[in-house]
């Protein structure tokens, strides 16, 4: 599977997007490299922590409004787990 191709469409997609921040592509970019060190699982099942991590968020708050920015503007779509000991799934396009 090529890496790259997920995120070069986001970027088309986004360029004349202006509800899209940088805290968006940071997110989004932070869940493709999930993804792909999972194996490309699609969906993909993750905690909110571990995905802060990489996007180098530190507010909760921050992550789960762009995840959800991003799946109500059709970026990915995101079924949150409400739910500590649970991950949220995230489907990303391929």
């Amino acid at each position: 599977m090529e890496t790259e191709k997920p995120l070069l469409t986001f970027f088309r997609a986004i360029q004349d997007d202006y509800r899209i921040s940088s805290t968006h592509i940071s997110v989004f970019a932070a869940l493709l490299y999930y993804r792909n060190d999972k194996g490309f699982t699609n969906p993909i099942y993750a905690y909110s922590t571990d995905i802060m991590r990489i996007a180098k968020l530190s507010a909760a708050k921050t992550y789960r409004k762009c995840v959800r920015e991003l799946s109500d503007y059709g970026y990915l779509r995101y079924e949150p787990s409400y739910k500590k000991n649970k991950a949220s799934r995230i489907y990303l396009p391929d």
